[in-house]
């Protein structure tokens, strides 16, 4: 008999996590809502710095989701290895701009995946338990204690009021917000870049809403329990092929799992 080699996984295999990571539909709009927040991060130069942000908002924007959903379902050392290559690429930009990105920064991008991840999976399927939403928080605390990130919450109910701070003190709409909104614009064109609006009025917390001037609710409430139907009847990837710009199809079908 063959030696069995039981895995350890970065994730529980019955993990909600690997549900909302699972599925395109989710991504896109954890992807959605990310787009707004970065936007009206106040440490949005840093992302400007390297210039690739400005150039190809989409990509930059995918390569980051894409990271999260790499680690959420890679075995642990492959997710720690991937990690540990961040770090390395945040050192080399440090090093050469002279000076280290806030930690506070780090802490707002992984607050967003965590709040975005419960909101996109909310907004498409159902309501989170309270313990799901632990299991949420867990997975990326270990992401943020993997990158060495001080400053984090113990417990869901902390992560809550770290958030709502973090809302208020590290957010503003600046010349990057204007400047970025503009790209997203270029990128997607008139059309699509209307349904990006939708889903991020749809998925944005009450402050982000205020920032950008968004009204209180989206269209897509109405829309949404069509595309669920269409889910059903597997009608939905001719809604993405319309949804989507050719050149980020391939990046849309490798997001489901």
């Amino acid at each position: 008999m063959g030696l069995v080699i039981n895995k350890t996984y970065f994730t529980k295999k019955d993990s909600i996590v690997r549900q909302i990571w699972g599925k395109a539909d989710t991504i896109l709009f954890i992807f959605a809502g990310t787009a707004a927040e970065f936007a009206l991060n106040k440490a949005v130069d840093w992302l400007y710095y390297t210039g690739r942000l400005p150039k190809d908002p989409l990509g930059r924007l995918f390569s980051t989701v894409n990271y999260a959903k790499v680690i959420v379902f890679a075995e642990e050392k492959a997710a720690f290895q991937a990690i540990d290559q961040m770090n390395k690429i945040h050192a080399k930009i440090e090093k050469n701009r002279g000076f280290k990105i806030p930690e506070w920064a780090y802490r707002d991008v992984l607050f967003m995946l965590i709040d975005y991840s419960i909101r996109a999976f909310e907004a498409l399927e159902r309501k989170l338990t309270l313990k799901e939403k632990e299991e949420v928080l867990s997975v990326f605390l270990k992401v943020g204690h993997g990158m060495k990130i001080g400053g984090l919450p113990k417990d869901f109910e902390g992560w809550k009021q770290q958030r709502k701070i973090q809302l208020q003190e590290n957010f503003e709409y600046s010349e990057f917000t204007k400047d970025l909104f503009l790209q997203y614009k270029k990128h997607l064109g008139v059309a699509r870049y209307r349904l990006l609006l939708e889903a991020q009025i749809l998925m944005a917390p009450k402050r982000v809403k205020e920032l950008l001037n968004f009204r209180e609710h989206s269209v897509l409430i109405t829309v949404i329990p069509l595309y669920r139907l269409s889910g059903s009847f597997k009608i939905d990837y001719i809604l993405k092929e319309l949804i989507l710009p050719k050149d980020y199809k391939n990046d849309i079908k490798a997001l489901d799992h």
